[in-house]
């Protein structure tokens, strides 16, 4: 599984200052697996003896502000690529199977002094597998059923 994640997502671009970088960013994504940025931090230190057994980690874990500023510069659309190549790697073929398709709206999403609304998300869910395939944001008066084009792509997957 580690090999599979090292192989897809070894090719991000690193969006940091070549003479400023303390932590590979393949170290950061690695261990980025939890809900907030303090949590990542967390989760390595608790996690170190086994994360050495295959990450390289040479000033050791990031804090939480590293795996903040990595993210936010980090490129979306290069890093979705990345994880659902991956992803797809974690699965094998099924004949066939019940796919979810829901949206949500972020609560506290919304800017009042900026004049924003909230956040709309529309989820792909594979049902029998509990694996998110694929979320995207929406217009407001937009439903799940018009956000279904966005997830054709899934269907041609070998994770259906």
């Amino acid at each position: 599984m580690i090999e599979s994640l090292v192989k897809h997502f070894s090719e991000l671009f690193d969006p940091g200052c070549a003479n400023k970088v303390e932590h590979r960013l393949l170290d950061i994504v690695v261990i980025a697996c939890a809900e907030s940025f303090e949590d990542m931090a967390l989760y390595g230190r608790s996690k170190l003896p086994w994360l050495q057994q295959f990450l390289a980690l040479p000033n050791g874990i990031p804090s939480h502000d590293t795996f903040r500023r990595v993210f936010l510069l980090l490129e979306p659309q290069a890093f979705e690529v990345c994880f659902e190549a991956w992803t797809g790697d974690l699965t094998e073929a099924l004949p066939r199977e019940v796919i979810a398709i829901d949206g949500k709206t972020v609560r506290g999403s919304f800017g009042r002094k900026e004049g924003s609304s909230p956040l709309h998300l529309v989820s792909a869910w594979a049902s029998e597998r509990g694996l998110s395939l694929g979320q995207r944001s929406v217009e407001a008066k937009s439903n799940e059923i018009t956000a279904i084009h966005l997830y054709s792509i899934v269907s041609t997957s070998k994770i259906l």
